[in-house]
Formats: C-alpha cells, structure tokens, sequence
C-alpha cells in the first residue's frame, strides 16, 4: 500500500468525477429506509454526514451529530455481495417456434463497470470467500466473473466499529491489511479525518484514478490521528469468537443441548444469512410464461433455514429450527475450514443486529465452547 495524499473534504467530488470519467458507474453509502445501503450516488454531498449507526442485538438505529464525518458508522445491512451475486437473475430461457420446436438460449450476464465507495475491510474479507467459491475450480460462474471484473473498491477504514462488531476477533478488520494488489482485494484505500481523506493506493488502476486528483502531503499530525483511530477502533470491540479452528469443537457438540435453546428463540426468517456479506446458497427456478410460448429459469437467493433448501426426494433432511440452525453454524464456523481455508465468518456483526429476536453467534459459540461435551 502506498500513501497517495491527503484529499481535502470539499474535493471529494473531483474523486468520483474522475471515477466516472474512467467509464465507472459510482455507488456509494446513503440513508434509505432509515438504514445505510448502496445506492447511485449522484455527488459526495449524498453521503452519509453525522450519521452514527447505533447497534445491538436486534437492533439498527441511526443517529445525527454535528461533525463533518460522512463514514463515521459500522456497516448497513448490505455488503458487497448483490452487486455481484444478484439476489435474482436469469440464467437461461427457452422458447417454442411457430412448429412447436424449443430453443434454448443463454442470457448473457449483465458487464458493467462499477465503482463502489466505502467498502469496510470486513466486506473485502467476505469478498475473498465469495471469489473462491464463485470464481476458483471448474465451476466457474460467468454472471459473477463478468460483474467482478469490471468492479473498482475505494475502501474507508472503520473508525466507528458498532458495538456488534467482531472483526478483530477473526483478523478482517477494521482497517484494509496493509498490501497491495490483490491481496488488499481493493484499489484505494481511505482513512477519514474531520477535514478530509487520507489516500493510499491498492492497486495500480487505484493510483490511476487518484493521479487525476489534486492531493496535499500528508502531515505527521494526520499521521498520528490517524493511528489512534485504527488503535481506538480495535480497542472498542468486546464481543469477540475464540481465536482458534472451532471445528473440533463444534464436532463434538453435535447433540449438545444448546441446539434446542437456541431453536426455541430462532424463527428460521433467514435474515441472518439475508445480511452475511458471505452466504451464497440459491435456489433455481422455472418460470412458464402463462401462454406456454416459453420459460425463464433463474437463479434466486435462499437460505439454509428454509425447508426447501434440505427437501430431497419428498423427504425434508432439516425438519426443523435446530437442525437448521446448527447447520448454518457449524458449516459456516467449521466446514468452511475444508472447503475455503478459513472461516466463513468475517466479525461484521450483521446476524446479530438484524436477527429479529437479537440471537447472537459469539454468545451461542461462547455458549458452546465452555460446556463440556
């Protein structure tokens, strides 16, 4: 990672000015719906300013100060992942000529240069997962290759974690690690001041963009306000999981007791996996047109604590909340280990803000872990 400059606050424009004119479409954090989502961001003044997100299990509240800050806040319940993984999309279609012959046809994935604002080191953890699912072995998905491709990062350091954030715990956050290329998984990097942004490019199309900008040197004072906020911010994080491969663990506890608890409170929504910035189930589906000239077939968001995802063959594997429920944990804690090198779970905090009856997952795997098998 190199340090570019300093970006004054009132020129933060001339950033996705420059953005655009390299062909991006510009993304970015806004209030909607009483949340912070990524929606088109017409100029920097669209930004979040003040904005404090105020979390808790089964709780998102936003609050307004007075400062200046347009990225003083954790996270909303959208990462990165529709832009990539799209919650619904056609995969192919068929058709039906005059003579009653079918024809079926590819849909071409959607290729559109796409520039996010203010991605959290947490979601580019996440991401990394869902390039190694979506993009490594032979599977090979063309719809997520063709949106990655064309994405550019500008990654803001988090200063603000919310009091349901984890990400030191499990070593994603809550600064970007300090590389380059892809192994920083973005292409410039932000830290936030009162008066404006320190710089640092990720990649060599990152120091492309910002080689358009008029930037300031760094000061050693913004240097060292700089690293109190990153200590600061570590520093505030009190939930946490164990630091170590829960597998055996989790293993072990197959039939604990815990299971039924925590099925008692779940009520199999799916919001959990909904937010998490790294599930990737789906479901695929035929959509006739009522006429019987054609059908589309699409790809769809699902989620392991639906009964269709476990039905095979009239039988339903997962009958009910607590085998659900276990299995989303303990694949996500422990099997992901065997498949990805690591675990699927990044510390952002989402399950826990956005669960409607507040279930917290380093309460249930601190739960798990101190009981005897």
């Amino acid at each position: 990672m190199t340090t570019l400059g300093f970006l004054a606050r009132e020129n933060l424009d001339r950033l996705l000015t420059a953005l655009r004119a390299s062909g991006y479409r510009c993304v970015g954090p806004m209030v909607l719906d009483g949340a912070i989502q990524y929606c088109d961001l017409p100029n920097a003044q669209s930004l979040p300013s003040g904005c404090r997100d105020s979390q808790a299990p089964g709780r998102y509240r936003l609050d307004h100060t007075d400062t200046s800050r347009q990225f003083a806040w954790a996270n909303g319940p959208q990462a990165i992942k529709p832009f990539l993984f799209a919650p619904r999309e056609t995969l192919w279609c068929v058709e039906r000529d005059a003579r009653e012959a079918l024809t079926f046809k590819t849909v071409s994935p959607e290729s559109q240069a796409l520039a996010v604002i203010g991605v959290r080191a947490c979601d580019l953890a996440a991401l990394r997962l869902q390039d190694a699912h979506f993009l490594q072995g032979l599977n090979r998905d063309v719809q997520y290759a063709a949106r990655r491709e064309g994405m550019f990062l500008v990654a803001v350091n988090c200063t603000h974690p919310a009091a349901t954030c984890f990400c030191v715990s499990t070593g994603d956050g809550p600064e970007v690690p300090e590389a380059t290329g892809t192994n920083a998984g973005c292409d410039l990097i932000l830290d936030e001041l009162d008066d404006g942004f320190i710089l640092h490019s990720a990649s060599e199309r990152g120091a492309s963009v910002a080689g358009q900008l008029e930037l300031a040197p760094v000061t050693p004072e913004q240097q060292t306000v700089v690293a109190q906020q990153r200590q600061q911010a570590r520093a505030v994080q009190k939930r946490s999981l164990p630091a170590r491969d829960l597998r055996p663990m989790l293993d072990k506890r197959l039939e604990h007791p815990r299971w039924v608890e925590v099925a008692g409170r779940c009520l199999s929504c799916g919001n959990c996996t909904s937010v998490c910035p790294t599930c990737f189930c789906y479901s695929e589906q035929e959509q006739p047109l009522l006429d019987g000239s054609g059908s589309t077939h699409a790809r769809v968001w699902d989620s392991c604590f639906t009964q269709g995802h476990s039905y095979i063959h009239g039988i339903t594997i997962r009958a009910d909340t607590r085998l659900r429920y276990r299995q989303w944990l303990t694949h996500k804690l422990a099997a992901w280990h065997d498949q990805y090198g690591r675990s699927g779970c990044v510390g952002c905090g989402r399950c826990i803000s956005w669960c409607p009856v507040g279930i917290d997952i380093t309460e249930e795997v601190a739960a798990l872990a101190a009981s005897p098998t």
